[in-house]
């Protein structure tokens, strides 16, 4: 098939190799004009990665060039994903299978992205919307070690169809058909991994990961299902699997942005220096925002936001959480 990549970053990259090495036609589209030239001449993506990628990956700064896609598949950062979209649903000329890889929320709206992009690109050019999201890091995914994740889709047919485009031998893809919960799931995830680089930061240790994730993955539950996902959803890949890889790898930007922050005990020279996408940074403010208006109490989104956004030092942050009033774990 004719897949079609929005985007030449390291998770577009890494999904574009696992596609070629299945036998597609595989092109991205990019604006980093060295990201383009490394792709087409010497078969890597050094800004990224050492090594070398698949040489039947090709790539072009030129967005017409993705008008005869089979498949389009988003791999850009959030905060850019509707306004590619607009670009490449104008030029696209087949209805086609739209694969969202990015996790996250709207930053204003904070839609769901399956929302986003079912707003953005016109019933006419769009033949099913999927997101294949789960525990990856595209380090791993790049040099081929196993990787397991979901198609997440309400039309099981194109769900079933993507599973097929990816899964070999290293990549294997299940489907899961609970959109909400599974794309809450892995978005809120960045959250916790924020707040778990935070504890190593300020030196906490195994035991205290261990109670965030538990009570992170309690935390994510609680306001997935309200949202209307299903309470399985949060025990699978885009649930309890995404958490433990994103709150314990040091490829985690999340995690990484969190142990900056921990170990400066403040977040205002990051949140000024930072020029990486942090998804849980955008995550935090959305998921806060909505919680507050809808009355559901979040207790480690609201001090990690406390920590971003009002000011809050990660040491006090944590002390406040250890002194919440103490209640049955059910």
């Amino acid at each position: 098939m004719k897949i079609r990549v929005l985007g030449t970053g390291s998770w577009g990259t890494a999904l574009a190799q696992v596609l070629a090495d299945n036998g597609h036609d595989v092109l991205m589209w990019g604006i980093n004009a060295g990201e383009i030239e490394d792709i087409n001449v010497r078969h890597c993506n050094s800004r990224f990665f050492e090594g070398t990628i698949s040489d039947r990956i090709r790539a072009t700064a030129e967005i017409e060039d993705i008008r005869d896609a089979d498949v389009v598949l988003a791999a850009v950062p959030v905060m850019a994903l509707e306004s590619v979209l607009q670009k490449a649903a104008g030029i696209v000329e087949n209805k086609v299978i739209w694969i969202n890889v990015a996790k996250g929320f709207h930053p204003v709206s904070h839609k769901r992205l399956s929302e986003v992009i079912a707003e953005t690109v016109p019933e006419e050019k769009r033949e099913a919307i999927v997101s294949l999201i789960g525990p990856s890091h595209a380090e791993e995914v790049i040099i081929r070690l196993l990787t397991t994740v979901n198609a997440v889709s309400e039309n099981e047919e194109a769900a079933e169809t993507v599973q097929k485009l990816f899964s070999n031998s290293y990549f294997r893809v299940y489907r899961n058909n609970d959109v909400i919960g599974a794309e809450t799931g892995v978005a809120l995830k960045n959250v916790m991994a924020i707040a778990s680089g935070i504890l190593e930061g300020i030196g906490q240790g195994d035991n205290a990961r261990a109670a965030l994730m538990t009570r992170g993955l309690a935390e994510i539950t609680r306001y997935g299902v309200l949202k209307g996902g299903r309470k399985e959803t949060f025990l699978g890949l885009d649930g309890v699997g995404d958490l433990i890889v994103t709150c314990t790898s040091r490829h985690s930007r999340n995690f990484m942005a969190g142990l900056a922050i921990g170990k400066a005990n403040s977040a205002e020279e990051f949140m000024k220096t930072n020029k990486k996408t942090v998804e849980g940074i955008f995550a935090c403010k959305a998921v806060y925002e909505d919680a507050k208006s809808i009355g559901i109490e979040l207790p480690i989104t609201e001090q990690v936001y406390a920590v971003l956004y009002e000011g809050k030092e990660p040491a006090k942050a944590v002390i406040d959480l250890m002194h919440r009033e103490l209640k049955a774990e059910n």
